[in-house]
């Protein structure tokens, strides 16, 4: 049987030589680098992002920009680091310019993530910004729920996941929502205080 390492490489592997991708030419060209999740395959808490920016695809560690770094001081808010969750985005490949992901787009990628979950088998699920919570809220069962990000930010949710195992569900403001609103900081700080109860 496969460890979850080995399921994990699998889907790296697959991203990779992914070229039906629409962002597999960007990626080549580019000479970026796809980003699959980094952390615990047996982690309580997956925190998912929208996709990576260019920090993030020139070294292929999920949120190591600015955004990343308001992320590690908000895991330290509540005592949490990066080795004890796992953190990983839909889309594994940069949009160009840091474009919003399309619809074609999280289509190709949403099964990866998917798979993810279905490995490390989390009891919450943090999405961070309005893509990932409308795909995860989507696949769990919580259509009817959806609202912008601006009213369900900071409420807990419960669902399942495709594989049928229920899960609670915290989305949050995206961390690099921070950086353009400072206000959303505090928000960010006050909301991220929810995860606290799931440690």
């Amino acid at each position: 049987m496969s460890s979850k390492a080995d399921k994990m490489r699998e889907i790296r592997e697959e991203v990779l030589a992914l070229e039906s991708s629409p962002l597999y030419s960007y990626r080549t060209s580019g000479n970026y680098y796809p980003v699959i999740g980094e952390g615990s395959h047996d982690a309580k808490m997956v925190f998912i992002g929208e996709a990576p920016g260019k920090n993030e695809a020139k070294t292929g560690r999920p949120f190591c920009g600015a955004a990343g770094k308001i992320f590690d001081e908000l895991l330290a808010s509540i005592g949490l680091l990066r080795k004890d969750i796992y953190i990983t985005n839909i889309v594994k490949d940069r949009p160009p310019e840091n474009r919003d992901p399309l619809p074609e787009e999280v289509k190709v990628y949403g099964p990866y993530l998917d798979r993810e979950i279905e490995i490390i088998k989390p009891e919450v699920l943090v999405t961070l910004g309005r893509y990932s919570t409308r795909y995860i809220m989507e696949r769990c069962g919580l259509t009817d729920e959806l609202c912008p990000i601006s009213a369900v930010h900071g409420n807990l949710f419960k669902g399942a996941t495709p594989d049928g195992r229920a899960v609670s569900i915290l989305p949050l403001y995206h961390p690099a929502a921070a950086i353009y609103q400072r206000a959303l900081k505090e928000t960010l700080i006050k909301d991220f205080a929810m995860v606290k109860k799931f440690l």
